[in-house]
């Protein structure tokens, strides 16, 4: 398997959106995941990101300054008793039920859609880890088919973990007026053993003026803690002091 160095990709791209890393770390103990968003409009930069306990949300920095949060407020991470959830929208709330009443996490994207927001037509990406049995993970887009908005495309990847590995899928394959999706398998990338390398040479390498947010958890697959760090740019984070 070829793997690519994840901040060469994100130099090289000053807009690759909203993006999810999961995969495994070298030495085989800890299960890692990076959550990331950008934006361009002054609607889309007044948020970061917050714990909820085990969870992470998303706090609107100004209230006046919201024009629509109906694609920008939403869970992006939410931890279950044998799995995490993480996603670019509120389908984390659509997968979260579906697991929590014994469906499938393919089930519950069935029911959704990429996000309505013509002439971009924003996929919803969107990422399981399990851990009750071994440790797993899937992702998922969800784009148009059509240049209408017409169609969708559901795309499922299931992942038996490599150690040093990860995978990593974006929204966008570029910036643009009209902004393309992202297209293809996610791409197979390394992953350190130490969640400060990962954390501070991702957040680096994010386009300075469009990176909003990032976060990032390892969590240990003998323990089944966890620790994590999370940056804003516009918000330090208590915890972190980022």
């Amino acid at each position: 398997m070829e793997q690519r160095e994840l901040f060469d990709l994100l130099r090289g791209n000053d807009y690759p959106g909203r993006g999810i890393v999961i995969g495994l770390s070298r030495d085989g103990d800890n299960a890692a995941l990076a959550y990331f968003i950008m934006g361009r409009s002054e609607n889309s930069r007044n948020r970061a990101f917050v714990k909820k306990g085990d969870d992470l949300g998303i706090h609107m920095l100004d209230a006046e300054k919201v024009v629509d949060s109906s694609l920008i407020l939403y869970a992006p991470l939410r931890t279950l008793a044998d799995a995490t959830v993480v996603t670019n929208g509120d389908q984390t709330d659509t997968i979260c039920e579906a697991l929590q009443s014994g469906r499938t996490f393919e089930a519950a994207l069935a029911t959704r859609r990429f996000e309505p927001d013509a002439p971009h037509f924003t996929p919803r990406i969107s990422g399981l880890l399990r851990f009750g049995g071994g440790f797993a993970y899937k992702l998922s887009i969800l784009k148009a088919g059509d240049a209408e908005g017409k169609a969708v495309l559901r795309q499922t990847f299931d992942y038996e973990p490599v150690r040093g590995t990860g995978h990593f899928i974006h929204t966008y394959r570029e910036n643009g007026a009209v902004l393309p999706s992202f297209s293809g398998e996610p791409v197979a990338v390394k992953v350190p053993d130490e969640i400060d390398v990962f954390a501070n040479e991702i957040w680096d390498a994010l386009h300075a003026k469009n990176k909003i947010s990032l976060y990032v958890r390892y969590t240990n697959l003998r323990t089944g803690g966890y620790e994590d760090r999370i940056f804003n740019r516009f918000m330090q984070d208590a915890a972190t002091g980022r």
